[in-house]
């Protein structure tokens, strides 16, 4: 999921997305006075990013990439390059807003063009993390059917109401949560080791970073691109900043930490599609099951390669379906200002209800889970440009900014982005309805 899992609520409350706090060493507390050096200090800034991109590396990332690197090889690595460049830009973007402003950016934008324009996002991030959440349930689902031989469905209810019943166990949701991130870590470390193993050519990987568009493969870019370009991730990283406390003298740090981030998510995305493409290519095998995306992990597992697969294809499914629940959820609840609070029974009941849409949807197009997967995160296009515009045109205002207002080169790459997104979602509509 391409969603960051930050908390949005008020200093003296509990949301859920703050127990990930409870998960940082002493070193990277906020209390903790002491700088970290040599090989902490690296950890200090590691650490947010490694914990982010198990939460937002979900089903659908590792499907897309998986299927790009089977099918075209190292053609498209380009597309990760220029989506995590942007990516940085609207996050940045975010952390500055969130430093310069005391109200949340919903607030802001309720201030800056009325009710409807706060009502439209949160509507907006809703709908995205509805569809995302169609691919956690799907690939949740998925990992236990194939293993098992039996159908999706009943695995999916079953891990939604895990999901929902978490919402009640926090301590329980935080144990189940560090396992959760130990299945994905072993699942990415394994990529890892088989890309080195598989010793893919270095000079066709690098001619894969060169901008070429290959025949058929249209829909899974915009769906990759929706995956890596996360703008509700963005918009997000401004409660973070609030959350913690962080004022203009920690911008540097801000913007060094949600860089570190989003290198880590492209890092893993490129792993596993170089892996992908050295493994799956050269045998013409087309990724059509979870079963073949495991494929690519025979050379170090051998006969336990889809086992194992199966696993980490659960671990990043089920650690998403809290994390994107929960931002969907609590935004859509600050536009329609009924609070951020997990607490509070209207943003619990909008998190579990795009728990509920997400396993309706997987559940209905259960014959098709992957293909579900991919068009869930390709139609997020369509509504994230507008939001884009809105982060930019709030970051440009220096009503609001002061000092941190965008700069030239900010605006630069922001312009780019909303250029991408704006011809893609040409392009996906298009693709799916002309």
């Amino acid at each position: 999921m391409a969603l960051l899992l930050y908390s949005a609520g008020s200093a003296h409350k509990r949301p859920a997305v703050e127990l990930f706090n409870d998960k940082k060493p002493n070193y990277l507390k906020k209390e903790n006075n002491s700088k970290p050096v040599g090989i902490l200090k690296w950890l200090a800034y590691l650490g947010p990013g490694i914990i982010t991109a198990a939460l937002v590396f979900g089903p659908g990332s590792l499907t897309i990439t998986s299927k790009l690197g089977a099918q075209y090889q190292y053609q498209l690595l380009w597309v990760i390059v220029v989506a995590v460049i942007l990516m940085m830009s609207y996050t940045t973007m975010g952390a500055r807003i969130g430093i310069a402003t005391e109200k949340s950016l919903l607030a802001t934008f309720k201030e800056k063009w009325g009710s409807w324009a706060s009502i439209f996002t949160g509507i907006g991030i809703f709908l995205v993390a509805a569809s995302f959440q169609a691919g956690n349930s799907a690939g949740a689902g998925l990992a236990f059917s194939e293993s098992f031989g039996t159908g999706a469905a009943p695995w999916i209810i079953l891990i939604t109401a895990m999901g929902i019943s978490l919402l009640f166990f926090k301590s329980f949701y935080k144990i189940l949560e560090k396992v959760m991130l130990i299945m994905v870590g072993v699942m990415l470390l394994s990529f890892l080791f088989t890309l080195i193993i598989a010793r893919p050519q270095i000079g066709s990987v690098l001619a894969g970073v060169v901008p070429q568009m290959p025949s058929g493969s249209l829909l899974l870019v915009v769906a990759l691109t929706a995956s890596s370009f996360s703008i509700a991730g963005a918009f997000y990283q401004s409660y973070l900043v609030q959350e913690k406390g962080w004022t203009a003298g920690s911008v540097k740090q801000v913007v060094k930490e949600s860089v570190i981030g989003i290198l880590v998510l492209g890092g893993i995305s490129a792993m596993i599609m170089i892996s992908s493409g050295a493994i799956l290519f050269p045998q013409g095998i087309t990724v059509k099951s979870a079963t073949d995306m495991g494929l690519a992990l025979e050379p170090l597992y051998g006969k336990w390669a889809t086992s194992l697969f199966m696993l980490g294809l659960f671990g990043a499914s089920f650690s998403s379906i809290i994390g994107n629940a929960t931002i969907g959820g609590t935004l859509f609840a600050d536009a329609l200002n009924l609070g951020r609070d997990l607490n509070s029974k209207p943003v619990r009941i909008l998190i579990s209800l795009i728990m509920v849409i997400g396993a309706t949807i997987a559940i209905v197009f259960g014959r098709l889970p992957l293909e579900l997967i991919v068009f869930a995160q390709g139609v997020t296009i369509f509504v994230v440009p507008l939001i884009a515009l809105g982060i930019l045109l709030v970051a440009n205002d220096k009503k609001y900014m002061g000092s941190l207002v965008n700069k030239v080169r900010d605006n630069v790459f922001g312009i780019i982005g909303l250029v991408v997104l704006f011809g893609l979602a040409i392009l996906n509509f298009k693709n799916i309805f002309l």
